[in-house]
């Protein structure tokens, strides 16, 4: 307990899977949390279930695609907490599996927009938030990659490359930032249980979601797919102190998919 002691966390898509799990696992940990989500009534939930436990939390409700609302959601932080001490730049969206053939322009500018642009605008504001708050003392930012960035999946060819800059972005910045103690880290996990799986099964898909869940735990070496907690543990570590000198890493979370 108390690992987060004092300080202030900003967690994107923090409505549901991942995100959730991480603002409730970091308020029991101490910290009073920002959650950022389109989805107002799962970022609500989210805080309801924070402040149920005593804990301090806010919902801001975001689209991460305009960088005007990613601006406003660190101002919000801010103002609320008076300091921003940890960005978990969570929030993601997934792809209907497509043949290169196939793909549209409108799919790849949502899939950037969000998983790309949201986390470097997180970044853009969050940064400069952190190092104000800590007076040289430094900070964490954390970006959520995925496995797809690491191995190449057929049919998911936006997603992997939105992933991939995303890894490429975080140790970019690990070095940026390095002397001001801000660390910036990625974290990669296999297809977990979580309620985004399901938006990766292509469009008219003759398979059945159990059969996909099936199939991909199949292919992992412990034999099930990720949790979120799973997730969130990593998450807590690398926004705690104890991971002070680990930066500009992309970590999986993938029970043996990438040894």
């Amino acid at each position: 307990m108390d690992r987060l002691k004092g300080k202030v966390a900003l967690i994107t898509g923090a409505g549901s899977g991942f995100g959730r799990e991480s603002a409730i696992l970091f308020a029991r940990e101490g910290a009073s949390v920002a959650i950022a989500d389109l989805d107002e009534t799962g970022g609500s939930d989210t805080a309801s279930q924070i402040a149920s436990h005593g804990a301090r939390a806010i919902f801001i409700r975001t689209d991460l695609s305009h960088p005007e609302q990613v601006k406003a959601m660190v101002e919000e932080t801010m103002e609320t907490f008076s300091r921003l001490d940890i960005l978990f730049n969570n929030a993601g969206v997934a792809m209907e599996q497509t043949p290169i053939a196939e793909i549209t322009e409108h799919q790849y500018a949502h899939i950037m927009d969000v998983n790309l642009k949201g986390v470097l605008f997180g970044c853009r504001y969050g940064a400069p938030a952190i190092e104000k708050s800590n007076a040289g003392a430094g900070g964490s930012i954390i970006n959520m990659a995925s496995m797809a960035a690491l191995r190449g999946r057929p049919n998911l060819s936006i997603y992997c490359a939105s992933k991939g800059a995303v890894v490429a972005l975080t140790k970019s910045l690990a070095v940026e930032l390095a002397s001001r103690k801000i660390r910036v880290n990625a974290i990669c996990p296999v297809a977990a249980d979580t309620p985004m799986l399901p938006r990766f099964l292509p469009r008219g898909a003759t398979v059945s979601f159990d059969a996909m869940r099936k199939a991909a735990a199949a292919q992992i070496p412990m034999g099930r797919l990720g949790r979120a907690l799973d997730t969130a543990h990593l998450a807590l570590f690398l926004a705690s102190d104890e991971s002070e000198f680990l930066t500009g890493l992309a970590i999986p979370v993938d029970g043996g998919y990438s040894a």
